[in-house]
């Protein structure tokens, strides 16, 4: 029997196994507010059907009484792949039901060309399969591949993504033809944000928020323990708020957007400006600014401005508990720290300026764990 057909008594059993890993039926009745016959009567079929396993009994517990044995997810009943596209290289990861990686690999992309792409993330299926010696029909249970844009992983397409200029490809269609396993797609910061909801700095919170600063800035929003999508596929795009301040012009078309100055790509060019070095990197301008080079620490401060506005704007409407920052841009995230902390403390209303801004650099492998993660909970979550 498919997760997805299970009662939601017992959806709710395995979901709290999978965030929380082994608990006894005490614990996991402590967690979901079920009684113990409902969560016995709720096990039941999981176990019978292989998704979760009793384990033996903890080391010391005396043989005295009734056990209680604690029920953990059954990681290798099924497998994932999960691929992560940037413009210029895919990042692939095969994993367990638990999204515990069991292969990596990244291969380049010398296209933007949708079919040229789409070849090439079946070709990175295929390599992650043989790696982790799954090149069984059967062995992978479905694929999620993420980007940034408007997607809508209810029907599959990309309706727009800037970096890759798409504008209505089916994907998910594409994909699950080319690899002839199923595929779903997923906006790449929605797709980390379920990661981070699961096994990473969300476990355990009513409600956060992720934001990501790099190329674009992005955020996922997960509220009531469910991330959100949208309506039309499209939330959380806080790099389009408008902030003002700049004629800059966005990927979007429009200027005056978070992303025209607190991008990375927006970074360099200021910096650029800045210094009159038209050839100056990003890893150049952070060792100016590192340097005390007064019109390149001016751009960050610039950056960490817009970014605290955005956050504050985040806290205000939603009051997180937390908010994550993470992106390659994080790296440098010092650099922009003070003026971030500064700003959103003078932007966020009331009690959401105690909102917990916690600062989280995660490697592409991880956006493309989001990828399997949100293939792994279509399983027993699928889209309505």
């Amino acid at each position: 029997m498919s997760l997805a057909d299970q009662p939601p008594a017992a959806v709710l059993v395995f979901q709290t196994l999978l965030v929380h890993g082994s608990l006894t039926r005490a614990e996991i009745g402590r967690r979901t507010g079920l009684s113990a016959g409902a969560v016995t009567k709720a096990a039941t079929p999981l176990l019978a059907d292989g998704w979760i396993t009793e384990l033996g009994r903890p080391a010391g517990e005396r043989a005295s009484g009734r056990p209680a044995t604690p029920m953990a997810v059954r990681a290798d009943r099924a497998r994932f792949v999960g691929v992560k596209v940037t413009g210029d290289e895919l990042i692939g990861v095969l994993t367990d039901l638990t999204a515990r990686p069991l292969a990596s690999r990244r291969a380049p992309l010398d296209s933007r060309d949708v079919g040229t792409v789409v070849l090439a993330i079946a070709r990175l299926i295929g390599q992650l399969r043989a790696a982790a010696g799954a090149e069984r029909d059967d062995a992978v249970h479905s694929v999620g591949v993420t980007l940034s844009g408007d997607v809508d992983g209810q029907t599959g397409t990309v309706q727009y993504s800037p970096f890759l200029d798409w504008r209505r490809v089916p994907l998910a269609q594409l994909v699950e033809s080319a690899s002839g396993i199923p595929t779903v797609i997923e906006n790449d910061v929605r797709a980390l944000t379920v990661a981070e909801q699961w096994f990473g700095a969300g476990v355990g919170l009513s409600s956060f928020a992720l934001v990501t600063v790099g190329a674009g800035i992005g955020c996922g929003l997960s509220i009531g323990g469910r991330v959100v999508s949208g309506a039309h596929g499209v939330s959380g795009e806080v790099g389009h708020l408008p902030v003002g301040g700049t004629d800059r012009t966005c990927t979007c078309g429009n200027t005056g957007c978070v992303e025209t100055v607190a991008s990375t790509h927006a970074i360099t060019e200021q910096a650029r400006q800045a210094t009159g070095d038209p050839a100056l990197t990003m890893e150049e301008a952070v060792r100016l600014a590192h340097a005390d080079n007064a019109a390149v620490r001016a751009v960050f401060s610039r950056a960490g401005h817009v970014m605290g506005l955005a956050m504050a704007s985040v806290a205000n409407l939603i009051g997180p508990e937390r908010i994550i920052i993470s992106g390659e841009g994080a790296a440098s995230y010092d650099l922009f720290a003070d003026q971030i902390r500064q700003t959103f403390a003078d932007h966020a209303f009331g009690a959401a300026a105690d909102c917990d801004l916690v600062v989280r650099p995660l490697p592409f492998e991880e956006w493309a764990r989001g990828g399997a993660a949100v293939a792994a909970q279509r399983v027993f979550a699928p889209a309505k």
